[in-house]
This record gives C-alpha cells, structure tokens and sequence, in this order.
C-alpha cells in the first residue's frame, strides 16, 4: 500500500475566542485561506495539482456555513478545479480531516490531499448552531432518560473517577502555560506558526491565550465554572473543580497539512517529514464524553505493534485538564513526554482547528528532539476520539 507522508505544516496563532480577541475581524474563511496560502507557497506548489482539500469545522453555521473549505479554497486563489469539503468529528474534525486525507492517499484515490481545520469561536459561539426551540439529541431520550449532559461535566466526573484533585489539575494547567511560555520564548513554535494579516493593517503573529505569569497558586483562586444544583443532586460524588483556568480557552485559529504520497512528494522534489503510521476512531461513553482518548490509544498501539515506551511524545488534547492526567494515569506514560511544549489549556482550543495545530506541534518537536514515533489523540464531543501515530522521517 503507498505510504502517506506529510510534506509541511502549519497553524496561525491562536486570538482569544471573543469579540476583541486578536483574530475576531478575521472572517473564518479568510483565516483559512491565508493558512492555505501560507502552507502552499512556502513549498512551491502549484495548486492546481491538489487533488481534494479537506476541512475540519464544528460551527459550520452563519461565516461558517456553506462548505467553509470550499469558500476558503477559492478565496486562497487555488484554480476552481480544486475541490473541498468540510467535515465534523467535534474538537477532532482536522484530525479526522488528516486520517481522511492520508487514506485516500493510501487507497490511491489521491495523489495530494490538503488536511485542514478553522473555528472562528469569537465570530460563531459554540452551540450557534442549535436553532432556539430545537433540540437535537430529543431521539436519545429513551436510551439515555436521565439525559446526556455537557463537556465540563463529562471533565468533572472524570476528576472523580480517576481521583484526580484541584491541586493537580491547577498544576497541570499552569505547567501548560509555562511550557508553552518557554517555547515561544525558545522559538520552538517558530517553524509551525505563520502569520495572520488583519484587515485594520498589521499581523497577529503569537499566541494570545499563552500565559506566561500562570501558577497554580494564582489558578487555586478561580471558582469552579460549571456548579449547579441539578447536577449537585443527580452527581454527588463531583468535587467541583473544573474552572476556566484547567479547561481550555475559547480561541480562533486554522491549521494545514500538506499531505502526499512518498512517489509524488519525490516526483515533486519535496522532503516528506513524516509518515502516517497508525490510525484509529472510537465510540465512548457520551456522559463522560471526554475518555475516548484511552480507548483510541489502546486501538492505536494494538494496530502498530508499539508500546507506549516506544512514543518520543504524546499531545493528549487539554479540552480540560483532567483528560490528559486520567490518560497518563492509565497508560502509566512519562510526564515529560506528555504535551511537551504546552497544550489546549494554554495554546487554545480552536475546536475544529485544533487537529491539524497538534499535529503541527507534535511533528516540530519529534524534529527538535530527534524522536522517531508520536502519538496524538483527541477527545470529541459525543463521546468520540481520534488517536493518530506519525514516524519522524529524515
């Protein structure tokens, strides 16, 4: 079967998830677009070559709706020819997006596929896309009648399962931010982020929801986010420790990958990066809704043949801090190699743009540290996740 390679990628800076935020006069599609753009002329593609671009965006509702890959694609200027789509896995939509573009590379179906994601969180709010008076899971009600609830419950409940306590998410979070402080200011993120131009004049060019001052005494004083007495009563067991700073902000932000097969990157005089190696998807518990990420991985290495000692590092999305400290927790995985240089909690969590930025993160830092395996995987909203395996080449 061909091999998949990455040729490059890339991800914008992150702007917080709110009018205001660096990257709120952006519109979605032109976020995506200059993400594109940037992705194909730093390696010398002719566009017309590209075989399918495929897209990762959970609101796909008002500046996101219609096909947002598609608009992105025409606005970067790439020849009507190119097609596009945009797909929904919730918070893993680009990974997906990259599983689906690597496969078809692998089937023959593709020769370059463009994996991609953007959510413009500021411009459409998370459930946009829930008309008033409707309600969407109405047909679960009689396999789930105490009802499904959100995401920071699902993080609540797994703090409890795994007896994971305010102090650790807190120091967790603020590590987060120092990590990913000390990589800007190392220029480890130099090679994976490119710049966004704003309409006023002027370009967004580093992540604004890194916090570098971040501690954990400072995030003890937050109060919990999610409490009320509904869900007091029907869980009593919650300790209420998920607040804004051990979840993941609201953010902007896109992200791209060049994808090939090793023939055509050859063909073109392109130096493939890395090699998709593993994939998988699973189904989970949609209360918990958060813990696919252990199942996924447990598929992940099943189907590879490795062991987690055999991964240089894993990127475990920070949705809420308790997801990536329950899947160490099981995997008994090396802190050190855990979300290395900072994750979701302080790089953001640009929903479906955060598949592709992970990747873009996990593949620079196997580069800096001559790592040969990493891992990412993603936890998604109605109880889904995503587990990926990429091997360094060169």
């Amino acid at each position: 079967m061909t091999s998949a390679v990455i040729v490059d990628i890339v991800r914008t800076p992150s702007g917080k998830g709110k009018p205001g935020g660096a990257l709120h006069e952006v519109h979605p599609a032109s976020l995506l677009s200059q993400t594109l753009v940037a992705l194909v002329e730093r390696n010398g593609l002719d566009t017309s070559l590209v075989d399918d671009v495929i897209a990762g965006c959970v609101g796909q509702v008002g500046d996101q709706a219609l096909n947002i890959a598609r608009t992105a694609v025409l606005d970067a200027g790439f020849p009507e020819s190119v097609p596009a789509t945009t797909v929904d896995r919730q918070c893993g939509s680009s990974q997906q997006s990259a599983h689906f573009a690597a496969q078809g590379v692998m089937a023959g179906a593709y020769d370059i596929a463009i994996a991609c994601g953007v959510e413009s969180m500021s411009r459409v709010p998370m459930g946009a896309s829930t008309l008033p008076g409707t309600d969407p899971m109405a047909p679960l009600s009689s396999r789930y009648p105490e009802g499904l609830a959100h995401q920071g419950i699902g993080a609540e409940l797994i703090a409890s399962q795994w007896k994971i306590d305010r102090a650790a998410l807190d120091e967790y979070s603020a590590r987060s931010h120092q990590r990913a402080a000390a990589a800007w200011e190392s220029g480890a993120f130099d090679r994976e982020v490119v710049p966004v131009a704003l309409p006023g004049g002027g370009s967004h060019t580093t992540d604004e929801t890194v916090r570098a001052s971040t501690t954990a005494e400072g995030l003890a004083g937050l109060r919990p986010a999610f409490q009320n007495d509904h869900f007091s009563e029907r869980f009593p067991e919650i300790d209420w420790v998920i607040t804004p700073g051990n979840s993941s902000p609201l953010t902007d932000g896109a992200s791209a990958a060049l994808i090939m097969s090793e023939e055509k990157a050859a063909a073109l005089g392109l130096t493939p990066r890395a090699r998709f190696h593993t994939f998988s998807v699973t189904g989970s518990d949609p209360l918990l809704m958060l813990t696919g990420v252990i199942p996924a991985t447990r598929k992940a290495l099943q189907r590879s043949g490795l062991s987690i000692e055999d991964i240089d590092a894993y990127e475990v999305n920070e949705a809420f801090a308790p997801v990536p400290l329950a899947w160490q927790q099981e995997f008994n995985a090396d802190p050190e190699k855990l979300n290395p240089v900072g994750g979701a909690i302080a790089i953001g969590h640009p929903l479906g743009g955060s598949g592709t930025r992970i990747m873009a993160t996990l593949l620079n830092h196997l580069e800096a540290t001559g790592g040969r395996y990493g891992l990412q995987t993603m936890c998604e909203g109605g109880g889904m996740a995503n587990a990926t395996i990429i091997e360094r080449l060169g």
